[in-house]
């Protein structure tokens, strides 16, 4: 929303050098003006690094068609696709590098079938075998990280950590921190002016006034923007602070309290005893990625019949075959259907017996663990395909745009006068705080504490605003003295 203040250069000025005596809560708002302005100023670069880095990811799909179309798609679809078998087959014909991790069935009737495999060279990448279903032809390989094509792979962390790390995953946190706050300070302030009739109508506070000049010209364009994409920024605050370095541990602790995470497939043969060294230990959804290696390929026949005995219990749709960790586990295989309506089943299979033997259903996930899957493709653009993409891209760009304005109000607002000029606006009053009730305060301050625990980045940002004001409030004071 906002990034800066409802106020005319002339009395910003005066505003700023001693604000109005005694308690009210006009001081909420007083305190809102200050915060949302240091807030946009300060935090509005990470936004927009933000906004541009995501708006480039959105689009993945259809880059990785244009760059990896002969890999990812058929050159001529086919009445019957071949066993799974002799696909994986020619696969490892290609490629004998490794070991064979899964498989992924085709999407769409124009898709390849995905063979992956686990190269210890690779480190936590794999290597993606692509293979026509129709003829078992392979069109091509690359390195994948999780699925992901390269050019995928590189947007996603120039998105997430700017390709420096875990280090470089605070500019993110910080953005989705701050993002929610600017949101909705910035639609108290604008929702809460009361300046003429048209801060009174719907119309006034969805459309700018094209009759106004100067920087409530640029303050109506930049706050009616920010109302038409509230929600959409409020959704990709949310569900970017779920995958977030710190805050997203403490989201964790959350599904932790409440039970709130998908439930765990048993992997484990009946009747058999897992190792000492895998029990307890992570389910074999993801056997097989991150570079461990198993000592031989399961036979390929293997595969046909977990997809034949999975297909007979329901599962439809794309698939991931994942062949067992070790003698006494199941073979796994999981929907991986993203595009509303989503398919997130998986099943056990015991292929000496041809029967399953554990179950997970969507429909059985808590209400949480579903959120938080559904939040997490919505931001990825996948959940409801080219409208999501659509209406992401749509957002980033009109968050590009609010922070352009809010920039650009900062410097309207400077001071023009000859022995008063400046480059930008003066900042809004200091000692606001000093204005609130004490009920407020009395709630407020246990409520922000709170919040900075759950949102530790955001706290962390936070108290260096504060000590910014206090030690820019000190200098002043000395010259002033």
């Amino acid at each position: 929303m906002s990034l800066t203040i409802d106020q005319d250069p002339q009395r910003t000025a005066s505003a700023t050098e001693a604000p109005p005596a005694g308690r009210s809560w006009q001081g909420i708002r007083a305190l809102l003006v200050r915060l949302h302005f240091y807030a946009g100023v300060f935090v509005a670069p990470f936004l927009l690094v933000a906004a541009l880095t995501g708006l480039a990811y959105t689009f993945t799909p259809q880059l990785d068609q244009l760059v990896y179309g002969d890999q990812l798609r058929v050159e001529q679809v086919g009445d019957q696709p071949r066993p799974l078998s002799e696909q994986i087959a020619a696969a490892r014909a290609a490629h004998p590098e490794g070991t064979l991790s899964s498989v992924i069935t085709p999407a769409e009737p124009e898709d390849t079938t995905r063979v992956v495999l686990s190269v210890p060279e690779l480190g936590e990448k794999q290597r993606t075998v692509f293979v026509d279903p129709y003829t078992a032809k392979v069109r091509g390989d690359l390195t994948t990280s999780w699925g992901s094509t390269p050019l995928t792979t590189w947007l996603d962390d120039l998105h997430r950590n700017l390709h420096l790390g875990e280090t470089g995953r605070l500019y993110s946190e910080v953005a989705a921190s701050w993002l929610w706050v600017l949101v909705a300070g910035g639609l108290i302030l604008w929702l809460g002016r009361s300046r003429g009739r048209r801060a009174k109508s719907a119309k006034g506070v969805l459309l700018p006034d094209r009759t106004a000049r100067g920087v409530r010209r640029t303050r109506g364009f930049h706050a009616a923007t920010g109302v038409w994409l509230a929600l959409g920024l409020l959704f990709l605050s949310a569900t970017g602070l779920t995958w977030s370095q710190y805050s997203g541990e403490r989201f964790g602790q959350l599904l932790d309290a409440a039970k709130g995470h998908a439930p765990e497939l048993d992997t484990v043969l009946p009747g058999a005893q897992p190792p000492a060294e895998e029990a307890g230990g992570e389910h074999a959804g993801h056997a097989g990625h991150g570079g461990h290696a198993k000592p031989a390929d399961p036979d390929p026949v293997a595969f046909d019949a977990a997809l034949s005995t999975a297909r007979k219990t329901g599962l439809g749709g794309t698939v991931e075959l994942t062949p067992p960790a070790d003698a006494s586990s199941a073979w796994v295989v999981a929907q991986k259907d993203n595009v509303w309506p989503v398919h997130y089943d998986q099943v056990t299979v015991d292929t000496s017996k041809g029967e399953v033997t554990a179950r997970t259903r969507w429909a059985d996930y808590p209400l949480l663990a579903k959120l938080s899957k559904l939040g997490v493709q919505g931001h990825m653009g996948v959940l409801f395909g080219i409208a999501n993409q659509i209406v992401l891209a749509v957002v980033a760009l009109g968050l590009i745009l609010i922070t352009f304005w809010g920039y650009r109000m900062w410097w309207q607002r400077r001071p023009t006068r000859e022995d008063r000029a400046a480059l930008l606006g003066k900042a809004p009053a200091r000692g606001t705080w000093r204005r609130l009730p004490l009920p407020a305060l009395a709630v407020g301050i246990p409520a922000v504490a709170a919040l900075c625990w759950a949102l530790p980045v955001l706290g962390c940002t936070l108290l260096a605003f504060l000590a910014v004001d206090v030690i820019a409030g000190l200098v002043r004071r000395g010259r002033t003295a």
